[in-house]
């Protein structure tokens, strides 16, 4: 009775020691906020919390298996399995079919290998880009198949009223949304480069402490 009740009180502390645990690390390259509070360099992130970036600021999120790269001017909700974004551009590489919900539009890898792509929503038009393997992206008007390489947009305008009042509660004060091409800027394809190949790196090591593909 004595080692089963010992062995019940290691799988308990083992429990509560797992659900402590940072769902997945978030690192900062110049100012970004989470929940609304500016973090120095890094900082864990758990699913519920908002990442939001400036113009002079991007932010990786990196999870096992999955790395996430928040541009400029972006404003996204982590929800372990997925992302929410309420504003501007996230570059994803997963082998864990990390699904992006942008307004109405749901974007996901088509399979469990290796994906990487970019979705961006302003102004109530998403742009899609399948960067490598092919994606499933559902709307209000089906569900279609987006191929490798490809590019596409999606009319996000059938958000409710409650929605749009909500996306803009979100948004901190002094929030400034992007407004440039923002997939095409040299900044962005560098980092993103970057974020791919430190994307390629963690899968080999998952499991061991996450390290930001843009930090030494």
């Amino acid at each position: 009775m004595k080692i089963l009740s010992c062995l019940l009180v290691i799988m308990f502390s083992a429990f509560l020691f797992a659900a402590d645990q940072p769902a997945a690390m978030l690192y900062s390259h110049g100012t970004a906020l989470l929940n609304g509070d500016s973090i120095a360099r890094s900082s864990a992130i758990f699913s519920g919390d908002l990442v939001q970036t400036n113009a002079d600021s991007v932010a990786n999120i990196n999870a096992t298996g999955s790395s996430v790269l928040v541009l400029n001017d972006s404003l996204v909700q982590y929800e372990g399995s997925a992302l929410k974004l309420e504003h501007g551009a996230v570059n994803i590489s997963t082998s864990k079919l990390l699904v992006t919900h942008a307004g109405s539009v749901t974007v996901s890898p088509s399979s469990t290998g290796w994906t990487e792509f970019e979705v961006r929503d302003l102004d109530g038009r998403v742009q899609i880009a399948a960067r490598k393997g092919d994606l499933t992206i559902s709307d209000e008007t089906g569900t279609t198949t987006l191929a490798q390489g490809q590019e596409t947009t999606r009319d996000d305008s059938q958000q409710t009223d409650e929605q749009k009042k909500k996306k803009k509660r979100r948004v901190a004060a002094g929030y400034v949304p992007a407004t440039g091409a923002v997939f095409d800027s040299p900044w962005a394809i560098g980092i993103g480069a970057g974020v791919v190949a430190g994307g390629v790196v963690w899968v080999l090591v998952q499991g061991g402490t996450a390290v930001s593909p843009a930090i030494p």
